[in-house]
């Protein structure tokens, strides 16, 4: 029969003691350690990266062990630049001026996809739902190629793409939003940052193929910064390129008129809807030349309700992404619902289609 571990360790322990001076891991300290090895064995199991946990604590009856992560604050700040310097030297182009013929009949495409919140993580276990980057990227490449093939129909002479708020899911390097709540991340700030970038530029050239493409953004409540700095990156990309143009200030509506259309959007956090119509004929010079108002809004994931106000109609728009662990304790949740939209205007008769590519 063996000696037990506890034994084993104590006889070991005081060996080492006595040939060597150097200070040795008592038995209940090695245990310890164990434990911690266990845990980011059942981590990395069950698909977790334990280097995402900040701190925390493992104890035993005789001893504890607190962790705690070295910070990379400054390490990925410098990666991230330096990234970015490199991304905009090689991959600026001179883009080829397209030339289009002109539509007597035309309509506008507005391509809208909203929240995508890349760099969020939700897990079937925790919260029924599976999301990540890679699920991000799949369906809003497939949600935009969806809308443009159920366009084909109508003569585009002009593309709206509203370069939604919450784009990613995190304002910092801490994993947090831009008030500071703390979220479920996949990945590093960084990364995360250039799989949205890289995402947007291949979309953007997708609907330069259909039309001229105006860039809106507004701003969200997830990445009010990061989401400005994307913009900004964006417009550089593309500084090169006669079709394509930008509107990217952090004014928190933006609007967009079309001969006798009049289009609006907001990420909807901070307003309420009632305010909406007034603040657009305050707003907006366009108003009084227009016959035909809309709104959209974004943050809430999910349709609210198509509600006609004087003046004009407000519409939520969905999101493709799924509910995190905080939303799924809350309610927040459905599985029928997950879609990228699209809307089809006409030049005088206003909206004429809707576009909606399920998941």
């Amino acid at each position: 029969m063996g000696l037990d571990r506890n034994k084993l360790h104590s006889k070991r322990y005081k060996e080492q003691k006595q040939n060597n001076p150097r200070y040795r891991l008592k038995p209940d300290e090695a245990e310890i350690i164990h434990e911690y090895r266990r845990a980011k064995h059942e981590c990395e199991k069950e698909g977790l990266d334990p280097s995402t946990l900040h701190s925390g604590w493992i104890k035993n009856k005789n001893a504890s062990l607190y962790f705690k992560q070295p910070k990379k604050e400054e390490q990925d700040y410098k990666k991230l630049f330096k990234e970015l310097v490199k991304d905009l030297k090689n991959h600026s182009p001179s883009y080829k001026k397209i030339k289009r013929k002109k539509i007597n009949d035309g309509h506008l495409f507005f391509c809208c996809p909203s929240d995508l919140h890349i760099g969020k993580l939700c897990r079937t276990f925790v919260s029924g739902q599976e999301y990540n980057n890679q699920i991000a990227v799949i369906r809003a490449l497939q949600g935009v190629r969806g809308c443009i093939d159920k366009a084909k129909g109508f003569c585009i002479d002009e593309v709206v793409f509203l370069l939604s708020g919450d784009l990613l899911h995190v304002d910092s390097l801490k994993n947090t939003t831009t008030a500071g709540t703390p979220q479920d991340t996949d990945g590093l700030f960084s990364d995360n940052f250039m799989i949205a970038k890289r995402l947007m530029v291949e979309i953007i050239e997708m609907l330069m193929q259909l039309a001229n493409v105006k860039i809106l953004f507004t701003a969200g409540n997830h990445d009010h910064v990061t989401g400005f700095l994307m913009a900004q990156v964006l417009q550089a990309h593309f500084r090169l390129s006669k079709n394509v143009s930008f509107d990217i200030d952090l004014t928190m509506r933006k609007y967009h008129k079309y001969h006798k259309n009049l289009i609006g959007s907001c990420h909807g956090d901070k307003i309420k809807w009632d305010l909406l119509p007034m603040l657009m004929a305050d707003e907006c010079k366009e108003w009084s030349s227009t016959k035909y108002r809309y709104m959209f809004t974004q943050h809430v994931h999910h349709k609210v309700s198509n509600k006609d106000m004087i003046g004009c109609t407000i519409e939520s728009l969905r999101s493709p992404s799924e509910a995190d662990a905080w939303h799924h304790k809350s309610g927040y949740q459905s599985s029928n619902n997950k879609a990228i939209e699209s809307f089809i205007f006409h030049k005088q008769f206003g909206q004429v289609a809707r576009i909606t590519h399920l998941f």
